[in-house]
């Protein structure tokens, strides 16, 4: 990733700087979406905009989204970065602002974006899945009545933490599965999950202070467009440990099948047969041709 995006412009990345003084570093003010294009073509952005608009309101940060330029501004740089397809990481930090808590409203934010080459996925994980291991960090409480994808990540960061020390699946990769406080599911480290059962599809409730994910949006209304009851409440490890299929979702990786679930006692269980369902089956591939890529 030789250049990065700066306020509307196109720099080294050697040569990027912010403020010492954006309360983006000194006090975490500020939020970032990820997403990835298709076809040279970022998927949902209009979406992953609108969502950081509302989050800036949440922080007093004057920030409008202009979708068009916010292209071109992509397409630029990954064409400076000589990538057909990409990761792209978009954050609005607050700024520059005299030391201490602010008064009023952040007026001057920084834009930071960033592209660089999209993950390797081996094909076999869409078919064999992975692993969803619980974690004995809690989930932390929101900030704001909605979760925010905010630079405060630090329980992200330590539930990663979490995950990295325990054994390697030997099929696999694995994602982290965070509990809120009081127990009941709320979401992986990078991604939110749903769990089939007797045919109806299952997502904990925005009210346990998961992340309102631009793909579970997406995933619950290509179920109702598919016939697929859907039913977002309040569940337990349990119900994961009954369920038929597991799935997590996420704008870079997709639709992930989950077919192994490790507890806290390290004891393993396989979910269904060991491979994807037929409901995983069908929402992603309506995923994947809403995306634009043909089955």
């Amino acid at each position: 990733m030789k250049f990065v995006g700066l306020n509307g412009g196109i720099v080294e990345a050697a040569r990027a700087e912010v403020s010492v003084l954006d309360h983006g570093l000194l006090y975490g003010m500020g939020a970032f979406e990820t997403f990835r294009t298709y076809n040279g073509q970022p998927f949902l952005l209009e979406r992953h905009l609108n969502r950081l608009a509302e989050s800036c309101a949440w922080m007093g940060i004057e920030y409008q989204a202009d979708p068009e330029s916010i292209r071109a501004w992509i397409t630029d740089l990954m064409n400076a970065n000589g990538l057909a397809d990409a990761y792209i990481r978009y954050t609005i930090t607050a700024g520059e602002a005299p030391l201490g808590l602010p008064s009023g409203d952040y007026v001057k934010p920084a834009q930071i974006l960033f592209a660089k080459a999209l993950p390797g996925t081996n094909g076999s994980l869409y078919e064999k899945g992975r692993a969803l291991r619980l974690l004995s960090l809690p989930r932390n409480t929101p900030e704001s009545p909605i979760r925010m994808k905010s630079l405060h990540y630090m329980n992200n960061i330590l539930a990663k933490r979490e995950l990295d020390r325990y054994p390697t699946h030997s099929e696999g990769p694995t994602e982290g599965l965070l509990l809120t406080a009081a127990g009941e599911l709320a979401e992986g480290i990078v991604s939110n999950v749903f769990f089939v059962k007797q045919g109806r599809l299952y997502t904990p409730d925005l009210g346990t202070g998961i992340l309102p994910g631009i793909t579970r949006a997406v995933v619950l209304e290509l179920a109702a467009e598919a016939g697929i009851r859907t039913e977002e409440g309040r569940y337990r490890w349990r119900d994961l440990l009954e369920a038929d299929e597991i799935f997590t979702t996420g704008s870079v990786q997709e639709i992930v099948p989950v077919t192994t679930l490790i507890g806290l006692d390290d004891v393993h269980q396989v979910v269904g047969a060991g491979t994807t369902g037929p409901i995983t089956r069908i929402l992603l591939g309506a995923y994947r041709e809403k995306a634009g890529l043909h089955q």
